[in-house]
């Protein structure tokens, strides 16, 4: 299984924060599973293989999208101040 997902920002600096929020995930992975995330301009783009169960696939998503929404209200909460 793979998904690309491909998420847009307004500025490349976002993007960047974005990309080191979560690139501790390009690392800490068990066997079978790559999860591989770059900055591209203003998008951040991640490759997310799994050769196991369906639900590990689900769940990388899932997580993956949880630590950007947690990053996402970070950028916001410090562009406010």
């Amino acid at each position: 299984m793979e998904a690309k997902i491909i998420l847009l920002y307004e500025s490349e600096r976002d993007a960047e924060a974005i990309t080191k929020a979560v690139s501790p995930d390009n690392v800490k992975t068990p066997p079978g599973l790559t999860v591989r995330t770059v900055r591209r301009g203003s998008s951040v783009v991640t490759l997310v293989r799994c050769e196991g169960r369906f639900e590990t696939f689900l769940a990388t998503i899932n997580d993956l999208l949880s630590a950007v929404q947690v990053a996402e209200r970070a950028i916001s909460v410090g562009s406010s101040l």
